[in-house]
């Protein structure tokens, strides 16, 4: 019996990562993925119409597509079937992790602002995403490519995220940022790292590391721990 259930396991993984081959930039119809499976007709229909019931996938006829979210989802389904993080973190393009996280922002009322780019004390920095909403600027490193993170790993991840987060705070107000901060009294520029998965660590030096199919919940629940986190302050009182 067990023979049987990993040989399911194997199957359905299998399927999870073609699909995530499949629908990078367009539909896939049944005959495309069962000539890459290699799998009977019928064995396929039973295990998408499963996928399509579990809310990760879509099916209209003989066409099979799925979101930027659902293939998020599929790609945590794969790795949860034993599948390789690094050969799935492949399959999903920076565009799609960046847009889920984004979303999980606009969602939450925080303004976005994606691949910030700015100069301060002779150096220049970049954070891919910055969510604004009064008085919180967060700071997020995407980090959808990395292996399971090792505690030494982490502690330089973080500590290159705190000294982005630490500039902004510096570098803030400035015309050539996006949002306006003219009805600001205060800020508070917070790090936080985002990983494809969730890891051993949820917080590093009072630094949120976050899976970014947990990024809704973790802006959620925010108001009720911000206190407790790393943050960098500065006061914009002569803007008003």
């Amino acid at each position: 019996m067990l023979i049987l259930e990993d040989t399911r396991l194997n199957v359905e993984r299998d399927l999870v990562i073609c699909i995530l081959k499949l629908t990078v930039k367009k539909f896939v119809v049944h005959e495309e993925i069962k000539n890459e499976v290699k799998m009977p007709l019928n064995v396929l229909s039973k295990l998408l119409r499963k996928l399509q019931n579990d809310g990760l996938i879509n099916v209209e006829g003989d066409a099979v597509e799925a979101t930027s979210r659902q293939r998020l989802e599929l790609a945590a389904k794969a790795m949860q079937l034993g599948g390789d993080l690094e050969e799935i973190s492949r399959l999903l393009s920076w565009k799609e992790f960046e847009d889920i996280a984004a979303e999980a922002f606009e969602r939450n009322y925080y303004s976005v602002t994606k691949n910030l780019h700015f100069k301060h004390k002779s150096h220049r920095w970049e954070i891919d995403i910055v969510g604004c909403r009064k008085p919180f600027v967060i700071c997020v490193d995407c980090k959808h490519w990395q292996r399971a993170l090792s505690p030494s790993m982490l502690e330089r991840i973080v500590r290159d995220q705190i000294s982005r987060t630490k500039a902004l705070a510096e570098y803030l107000p400035n015309p050539a940022f996006k949002t306006d901060f003219s009805s600001w009294d205060k800020m508070r520029g917070l790090p936080v790292v985002l990983t494809l998965v969730t890891g051993q660590f949820k917080f590093h030096n009072n630094v949120p590391v976050v899976s970014v199919l947990q990024l809704q919940d973790f802006l959620s629940q925010f108001f009720a721990y911000q206190d407790s986190l790393l943050y960098f302050p500065l006061n914009v009182n002569h803007l008003a």
